[in-house]
């Protein structure tokens, strides 16, 4: 009894210091098998892009006034893109903000052709858009067809309010639509740039 009781203290001291996670497993998923299971896509961060938000004169489909992918970027893009295709991960659809940061983000990645989605938009200057914008987006998911993965390249503040993550540039965010058609995140993925280049 005495060593039973010892034992349940144990796990208690140890779930409570966070060295055995309350829903950990005996070997974790890499974030890789995971991507490649059915019904799970992609939400990412678009690429390194130098700066906050977007200059003042700022104007949708003008370049010029964005803020815009650097080198490192674009390298960061392509690099992820590459590591993707190695992975013999088939990516069915690719979606996009109309922000040129992520479009470019996307076209790099070179893994299917680049859909625009207004969803997928940054609200940094309008908050009052994150409801709807979230709302959108999540139905965008829940109407793609069985089976069909998608990549989504977005916003942090779109991927925090659909998550309540706080993305790196680049970062992956692992995701899959409930039955109930709310969002649950499976995993998060920051490919590492000395992989493929």
């Amino acid at each position: 009894m005495r060593s039973i009781l010892i034992t349940v203290v144990s796990v208690c001291v140890a779930l409570t210091l966070g060295r055995i996670p309350a829903n950990a497993q005996s070997s974790p998923e890499d974030p890789w098998e995971i991507l490649a299971e059915p019904g799970v896509h992609a939400l990412m961060r678009h690429a390194i892009a130098p700066g906050t938000g977007d200059p003042a004169q700022f104007k949708l489909g003008d370049c010029s006034t964005q803020r815009n992918l650097d080198d490192t970027g674009k390298s960061q893009a392509r690099t992820t893109g590459k590591l993707i295709r190695a992975q013999g991960i088939a990516i069915d659809i690719v979606l996009s903000s109309q922000w040129c940061r992520c479009l470019e983000t996307a076209a790099l990645l070179d893994l299917a052709a680049v859909q625009e989605e207004p969803a997928l938009n940054s609200f940094f200057s309008d908050r009052g858009m994150q409801n709807s914008q979230t709302n959108q987006t999540i139905e965008r998911l829940g109407s793609l067809p069985t089976g069909m993965k998608a990549l989504m390249v977005t916003h942090q503040v779109n991927i925090t309010a659909l998550t309540g993550i706080y993305p790196q540039s680049g970062e992956i965010i692992l995701i899959r639509v409930t039955d109930n058609g709310d969002i649950t995140t499976v995993g998060r993925l920051m490919p590492d740039a000395s992989q493929g280049t």
